[in-house]
Parts: C-alpha cells; structure tokens; sequence
C-alpha cells in the first residue's frame, strides 16, 4: 500500500509554534509530510533559505514522518515530480481563506492531480504569523512563547545585530 503523502509549503521565516501545529495536524492525516521552504528573493528574509531548513529539521527533531527541504519554483511541480497528490495550508482567518482559495484553484489548474487540504490551527495559535513574530521581536516585545524555544535568541541576534 502506497503512503499518503502531503506537501506543507511556506516561507517559514521563522518557524512558528502555529506551523508546528499545522504539521502535527497534518500527520493525523498523512503517513508523510513534506515541509517545503520556499528559496524567495523576492521576500526580505530574517533567515536564508538552507537557514531555515535547519532550523524546521530542529523544531521537528524526533517528529516521525517529516521532511524538510527547500525548493526553488512551483510547488505542483515538485509535487508532481515526487509523486504527491495534496498540498497543506494553513488558513488562520476570512482573509486568509480568500488569497489560499485563489492559490488553490491555481494550483489544481496547473497541477490536475494536486489538491489542496485546508488546516485551521488551534485557538492559542490562530493568530501567529511569522511577519507578527517580526514585528514584535523588531520592537523588543516578548515573542518568546509563539517560537520554539531554542529559536527565541536566534530571533534577537538577528534585530540586535
């Protein structure tokens, strides 16, 4: 019996414990996830890309079917080159659901055999973004319990610096 695999792209910059959720909710559903970093430079980045895998691969350290890899390029096609079928999203609100609707569609017309699966987080994540950790940690907040604890001081170095 084949395995059921899933894709969970995003920027990941940084890492959120709303991520992590989102992962541990997918694999409830997926034999496989596949966290995929996107390489956008396009986006001004607190972490490179290869930067960020490592970090994912430490907050996921001992999470039993996770991968982490950082790709470059459409995600249905690297879905479609290794053989996955549904891409995970997060959805937190109204106005995250229409932009992930439209990539949806888009998704499954230039991917025919890829589908998206939307996942909420839980109620103590639903507000985390990774650009709200960037603003807090830029003007000295506390955003210590939104990150996984070792990635906090990674965080301050890069505003302190």
């Amino acid at each position: 019996m084949s395995k059921r695999k899933a894709i969970y792209p995003g920027s990941f910059d940084p890492v959120t414990n709303g991520h992590l959720d989102i992962i541990q909710r997918a694999l409830k559903l997926f034999d496989e996830v596949i966290v995929l970093v996107a390489a956008n430079s396009d986006k001004n980045s607190l972490f490179t890309p290869d930067e960020r895998v490592t970090l994912l691969k430490r907050a996921l350290h001992g999470l039993r079917g996770v991968t982490v890899q950082s790709y470059k390029g459409l995600t249905v096609r690297f879905a479609e080159k290794n053989g996955v079928h549904a891409l995970i999203r997060g959805i937190r609100a109204t106005s995250d659901f229409d932009y992930e609707f439209q990539m949806a569609l888009t998704n499954r017309e230039l991917g025919k055999n890829v589908d998206t699966v939307f996942l909420m987080p839980s109620q103590s994540h639903f507000y985390l973004s990774s650009r709200l950790i960037k603003e807090i940690a830029a003007l000295g907040g506390d955003f210590s319990k939104y990150v996984p604890k070792f990635l906090v001081k990674e965080i301050r170095d890069r505003f302190d610096s």
